[in-house]
């Protein structure tokens, strides 16, 4: 892309969603701006660019924008298709790099009823979670990565994730044992976070439990 592209990236820094965005520009080398958006007050800027939605992540290039994290990410490996790969090239193949991604996202929806809800619903999300776990975790047998050797795009879904597992751990205590039950992802996990991408993108575990807890104190009361 010519050197005049303007990247502009609104999030919130702890959004899996806004994260899978930063990973996947931090992979490509694009340069981009970030500007941090408040959920609570959302900025004119976001409500003009995603008037729909109304929701964080959304990419600007050059004045025009593009939301839902899984779209973004597609569209950053078709504009900026001279490095790093996220899609691969036989159509069936990219289908099922798809089918992952969706089914990733339906980690987070048990991760949200782990972390927001106490009881029986917390305990329902518990077992959501383990049950996906385990299909992800046959996945990644004899991979390095959800691709095999290369880091890609279900990857880079997945991967932020990993600093929200000690939270649902912490708030519902409980242990997804992930070195005894889920060797392939442990080691994945590992990998991942050897990746100057992924690294620099995950949020300090201390900032994000105080974040999560303080919210879930106030949603619990509200719904009390």
């Amino acid at each position: 892309m010519a050197s005049e592209d303007e990247v502009k990236l609104l999030g919130f820094w702890a959004s899996p969603f806004a994260l899978r965005v930063l990973i996947g520009l931090e992979e490509k080398g694009i340069k981009y701006e970030y500007v941090e958006q408040d959920l609570a007050s959302k900025s004119p800027l976001l409500l003009e660019m995603n008037p729909v939605h109304k929701q964080v992540p959304v990419l600007i290039h050059n004045g025009r924008p593009v939301a839902e994290s899984a779209i973004i990410l597609q569209y950053i490996d078709e504009v900026w298709s001279n490095s790093s790969v996220f899609l691969p090239s036989d159509p069936y193949d990219r289908a099922m790099v798809r089918f992952w991604v969706d089914f990733i996202d339906k980690l987070i929806e048990a991760g949200r009823c782990i972390w927001l809800s106490i009881g029986e619903k917390q305990e329902e999300g518990k077992r959501q979670a383990l049950e996906i776990l385990t299909i992800l975790e046959e996945n990644l047998k004899g991979k390095n990565y959800f691709g095999g050797n290369t880091f890609g795009m279900v990857d880079i879904t997945f991967a932020p994730l990993i600093c929200w597992f000690p939270i649902y751990e912490t708030i519902a205590d409980f242990k997804f044992m992930f070195e005894d039950k889920f060797p392939n992802i442990f080691s994945w996990m590992k990998k991942c976070i050897e990746r100057e991408s992924v690294n620099k993108a995950l949020p300090q575990q201390e900032r994000l439990l105080q974040m999560t807890t303080k919210l879930r104190i106030i949603l619990l009361r509200d719904q009390a």
